[in-house]
């Protein structure tokens, strides 16, 4: 029996690593361009203290995230208005074409699995320079927050 590239399973080890249009600097992982998977990519992402990506969306790919250490906040909605934490153990999903962007306002790494319905890691990505303004606001008042809560007795 023979096997192709595409009946047989493939390992890709997170060793390379490409810079993405959101900004960040990824880890090779799952995708059309290592394995030719067909509907999905999986990758590895580190970002960094006070990192964050650029603004944007996947248009019709979803995305599932699991954070393996570390804490961060993601910004999400029409106009970045929303927001969540996450920690290491976390599981996130962002439905497709919901902007949004992940920055790490602690002071230690944040690792993640991230995984896309999208087979090429960066064909679905849709920047958006127009929320950048509201993104830097929004973190900055996050960021507010915080010293304050940690600042009362």
């Amino acid at each position: 029996m023979t096997h192709t590239d595409q009946n047989t399973c493939r390992v890709v080890r997170a060793e390379g690593t490409y810079d993405g249009k959101q900004g960040l600097t990824y880890f090779c992982g799952i995708a059309a361009e290592t394995v030719g998977s067909q509907a999905i990519c999986m990758h590895l992402l580190t970002v960094p203290p006070g990192g964050r990506a650029k603004a944007h969306l996947h248009e019709n790919h979803e995305t599932a995230i699991y954070v393996l250490d570390g804490e961060a906040v993601t910004l999400f909605g029409d106009r970045l208005e929303h927001h969540i934490h996450t920690r290491k153990g976390d599981l996130v999903y962002i439905p497709a074409g919901v902007p949004h962007l992940p920055v790490n306002m602690s002071n230690a790494p944040t690792s993640a699995v991230i995984a896309r319905t999208d087979p090429n890691e960066q064909e679905s990505v849709v920047l958006r320079p127009d929320l950048e303004a509201m993104a830097e606001a929004r973190i900055a008042e996050l960021l507010r927050q915080r010293s304050q809560s940690h600042a009362s007795p």
